[in-house]
């Protein structure tokens, strides 16, 4: 690909604009006021002006084909936090072991990855594993990289937990959405809300408590759960939720005008349940496979570690 054909795909004279707005607003004396925001800005200059600087000074072939795999991230969300939901399928422990193990491989992923994984909620299983799982993974193109998990994932291993060592199969649904700013726009009636609150509990990580401040907000119309446990007070864990439900109906608003425009074109999308996309056979062979590019790792464990980019770039290069 070319320099100017890659200037136009990076945007990177938009890129440039945007640096000048918030290298401005950095000099402002209550710029630090709002240290969320600060942070955020902070980290944006410096990805901005790290991606200029690599793209002026590239000029080989592998210089050129790293800024290509930055160009795949072209929609608006992408370069967002996730907010990745992970739930057991039916089967008892064998899937909520699935579930735990899935959740792993996306903290370990976002590590390798240098971004930041908070355990929001986590619900466990009655023996092993996790029925439930909602994580925050923040950082740079963190909804770009990781929407590629939204799907069923299915696990082929002898099972642990059967005597007899018979072969078992599990499922887990993944959920990913991106963290939106701005949610003015999705108004949420009181009314249509049950709000639950619970003892904290789970080996989640070091900021879990155990206070009866975990919050579950179930959106009645939608059949949307969301529950939250990670936060220092009952009111924040509130707070987080409603931003998260919201964010979920945010995605449901997009995703139905998606399929109404395909519907349109006459492509049909199936129900998230039929959507198995990826396979992660253990037993009899060693392999990874995801149904929707056909990218294969004959090294699962190297992927249940969060090897996951040659999955996110066949994605990616699928879909642009």
């Amino acid at each position: 690909m070319k320099k100017e054909e890659l200037s136009k795909l990076l945007k990177i004279d938009q890129k440039k604009q945007e640096v000048q707005e918030i290298s401005k607003k950095m000099s402002e004396p209550d710029f630090w006021s709002d240290q969320d925001m600060a942070t955020k800005s902070s980290q944006r200059i410096s990805y901005l002006n790290n991606l200029i600087s690599k793209f002026e000074k590239a000029e080989s072939e592998d210089g050129l084909s790293e800024l290509e795999k930055e160009a795949l991230f072209k929609d608006e969300e992408d370069e967002k936090n996730a907010i990745v939901s992970v739930h057991a399928g039916a089967g008892g422990t064998e899937a909520q072991d699935w579930a735990q193990m899935l959740m792993r491989m996306y903290m370990r992923y976002a590590e390798k990855e240098d971004m930041k994984a908070d355990i929001l909620d986590q619900s466990n299983g009655e023996e092993a594993g996790i029925k439930s799982a909602e994580l925050r993974i923040s950082g740079i193109n963190a909804y770009g990289k990781l929407k590629s998990e939204a799907g069923v994932h299915r696990l082929v291993r002898i099972s642990p937990y059967d005597a007899d060592k018979a072969r078992h199969t599990s499922f887990a649904l993944v959920e990913v959405i991106p963290e939106f700013d701005e949610l003015s726009d999705i108004v949420v009636d009181e009314k249509e809300l049950k709000i639950d609150v619970f003892r904290s509990g789970g080996h989640g990580g070091q900021s879990v408590n155990t206070t009866d401040s975990a919050v579950r907000i179930t959106h009645l119309p939608s059949k949307i759960v969301v529950s939250v446990q990670n936060e220092r007070s009952q009111l924040q864990n509130k707070e987080t939720a409603m931003k998260i439900l919201k964010m979920k109906l945010k995605k449901r608003q997009i995703d139905e005008q998606k399929q109404k425009e395909r519907a349109i074109i006459g492509e049909h999308t199936s129900a998230e349940w039929g959507n198995q996309i990826r396979s992660y056979v253990l037993q009899p062979y060693q392999q990874v496979k995801d149904h929707r590019t056909d990218f294969t790792s004959s090294n699962p464990n190297d992927v249940l570690n969060g090897d996951l980019n040659g999955f996110i770039e066949a994605y990616l290069k699928l879909n642009n």
